[in-house]
């Protein structure tokens, strides 16, 4: 029996403790703990890396607080576009979607492309379709509601800035302060068996049916069980550029990288070349984890068999 770990990530970027008020800090850490012990209990219960990932992104999803699911930003049109992707590293098997209205989980819905259709990939109205036809669960517009969410996009839905994430602040102190929302869960089973999933809502104000990395497997979400699982968060124009997900397993693979190393090149190195802010969370089939950002901060935590049980939010 391997060592069996999970590690969650509830987005990146310029988080800093000044900005931060206590209770605040209380809910985002109480988040983080809760999603961390949902996907340990399936682990640490003999379940599978993927139903562990699943669990976590879900409990995130359903927590006002992240940019996923429940919390998502709004668009320009002021709705809710939102975008997940799970891949499972012993079969290579994936599920995503983008562009999904009024899914309750949308981590949901990229599983049920893994498991239920033939694809790997839908978006829009075809993806919002097979949700219906899978019976995932459906919320109305008000239950994606948040006022704090929606102050912001009022902030700027007139000019043509769009926000990496949450701030209150106007256009021009949004885009300083870069918070990149998206949440993610990469797991080791017992049976040395990973996966990764990634869920987000996007960008405040994005236009033109914009999608980031969060959907996109090789990119934001990668799982092998010959290397890692990796689940990134960051500015996702440059993570699609570096193809950074399986810049780690290929790193891993190629030239024989620990998954610390091969996680420091891309994070620490390849990105900041291109100016690619976020980070990454990473587990290998031993149990081994890497929880890596070149940003201000993370939200983030790992709990693992061996003991470890972390929760984190800055440098």
């Amino acid at each position: 029996m391997s060592k069996f770990t999970i590690a969650i990530h509830g987005g990146a970027g310029t988080i800093l403790k000044a900005d931060m008020s206590p209770e605040l800090e209380a809910a985002y850490t109480d988040g983080l703990q809760a999603a961390l012990d949902a996907g340990y209990i399936v682990l640490q219960n003999g379940g599978s890396a993927i139903d562990a990932v699943k669990a976590s992104t879900i409990i995130l999803e359903d927590n006002i607080l992240f940019n996923a699911g429940r919390g998502s930003v709004f668009t320009k049109k002021g709705l809710h576009e939102m975008d997940a992707s799970i891949m499972e590293g012993n079969t290579l098997q994936a599920g995503a979607v983008a562009g999904v209205h009024n899914v309750r989980n949308p981590i949901e819905l990229a599983t049920a492309v893994m498991h239920n259709s033939d694809h790997v990939f839908l978006s829009g109205e075809g993806a919002d379709d097979f949700a219906a036809k899978q019976g995932i669960k459906l919320e109305l517009d008000d239950y994606f509601f948040s006022q704090y969410r929606y102050d912001q996009w009022k902030n700027m839905r007139d000019a043509d800035s769009y926000s990496l994430d949450h701030s209150g602040q106007q256009p021009e102190k949004l885009m300083r302060d870069k918070k990149f929302g998206t949440v993610g869960a990469v797991a080791c089973d017992k049976n040395g068996n990973i996966a990764a999933a990634t869920s987000t809502g996007g960008m405040t104000n994005k236009n033109y049916g914009r999608i980031g990395d969060t959907p996109l497997i090789g990119s934001g979400t990668y799982a092998n069980n010959k290397t890692c699982a990796i689940s990134c968060t960051g500015h996702g124009e440059l993570f699609i550029r570096a193809v950074a997900a399986y810049d780690v397993s290929a790193i891993m693979e190629y030239k024989n990288y620990s998954l610390q190393q091969a996680m420091d090149e891309v994070v620490n190195n390849k990105l900041v070349k291109i100016k690619g802010e976020g980070g990454m969370i990473g587990v290998d089939a031993n149990g081994n984890f890497a929880l890596m950002f070149n940003s201000e901060g993370m939200y983030r935590g790992v709990k693992s068999s061996d003991g470890t049980d972390e929760i984190a939010i800055y440098k």
